[in-house]
């Protein structure tokens, strides 16, 4: 019979990852079998400096957590070694990072996740990686916003100028 002491260690292991599924904006979830430290290394660093928590877990932890935070469709891409990036702040920074060190490195495949509660394929992981960041999205709404202004200011500016020219 299992300690009572690990069996709760378990339990608060799985409480730990149910709030992380719940408190996430973006999930994904990838399988790193290939890599060696360094790269793994590397990977967790690129993860670290932009906000987004990276663990390896067990696929029972996952199952029990990914069940109690009512993501079970999650379970079908559960098989093999299982790396998963958890992110609160930035919706694309999970899925852009992963996706281009898996450009870089075959051995890493990213297989599905979740974003705002709803599960994703890799597939869907890899557009949203192309997408560009909150930051950029903010860039060309502003570029977008100014544009009509700026026109306006060149036309007035070339009307004055003709007007100098014809007096």
């Amino acid at each position: 019979m299992a300690n009572a002491k690990v069996i709760q260690a378990k339990q608060d292991a799985v409480d730990v990852v149910v709030s992380k599924l719940q408190n996430s904006i973006t999930t994904v979830v990838a399988d790193y079998r290939g890599l060696n430290v360094a790269q793994v290394t590397e990977l967790r660093k690129q993860l670290r400096e932009a906000g987004v928590d990276f663990q390896v877990l067990k696929n029972t932890l996952l199952r029990r957590a990914t069940a109690a935070a009512e993501l079970t469709d999650l379970d079908e891409v559960l098989t093999g070694p299982t790396a998963i990036a958890f992110s609160n702040e930035d919706v694309t920074a999970p899925a852009r990072i992963l996706n281009d060190f898996a450009k870089k490195n075959d051995a890493l495949k990213l297989k599905g996740g979740v974003v705002e509660g709803r599960v994703i394929d890799a597939d869907q992981i890899k557009a949203l990686a192309e997408l560009p960041s909150r930051d950029g999205l903010l860039s060309m709404l502003l570029s977008v916003l100014q544009a009509p202004m700026r026109n306006f200011a060149l036309a007035v500016k070339a009307v004055a100028e003709k007007e100098e020219q014809s007096a």
